[in-house]
């Protein structure tokens, strides 16, 4: 480590500060990286039920059965409310429903701590 010594005026009096330089040895990312990728083509296959919950009601199977088109059926969410996002009957994220050219999209707008959310997702 190099010292530098820093003359500091202040109207008062003439300090000298005494600073050292930092040294850090070489980050060599390549390594972890290709560790990474491995792991992420071994997941890339696996198979996984997603799905986005826009709300909940309860309904008597007469009134099911009863279901027309055009047919509105009120949830427990307002329209403004987050969706919520699953993967395997996990909730992983939050998100609010887009359209883009005429087909709905989901962008997440929060996302569960990764730890948490993705362990037993895969059984």
């Amino acid at each position: 480590m190099e010292e530098e010594t820093v003359n500091q005026s202040t109207p008062e009096k003439d300090e000298k500060i005494s600073t050292n330089v930092a040294e850090f040895e070489e980050f060599d990312d390549s390594k972890k990286k290709s560790e990474n990728s491995e792991k992420l083509d071994m997941l890339k296959d696996l198979q996984l039920n997603v799905y986005i919950e826009l709300g909940r009601t309860q309904m008597q199977v007469k009134d099911i059965l009863e279901l027309e088109r055009g047919y509105v059926i009120e949830l427990d969410k307002l329209a403004s409310e987050p969706v919520d996002i699953f993967i395997n009957n996990k909730k992983i994220a939050e998100g609010e429903v887009v359209v883009i050219d005429k087909h709905f999209g989901i962008r997440i707008t929060y996302l569960n701590d990764p730890g948490r959310s993705l362990k037993g997702i895969y059984k």
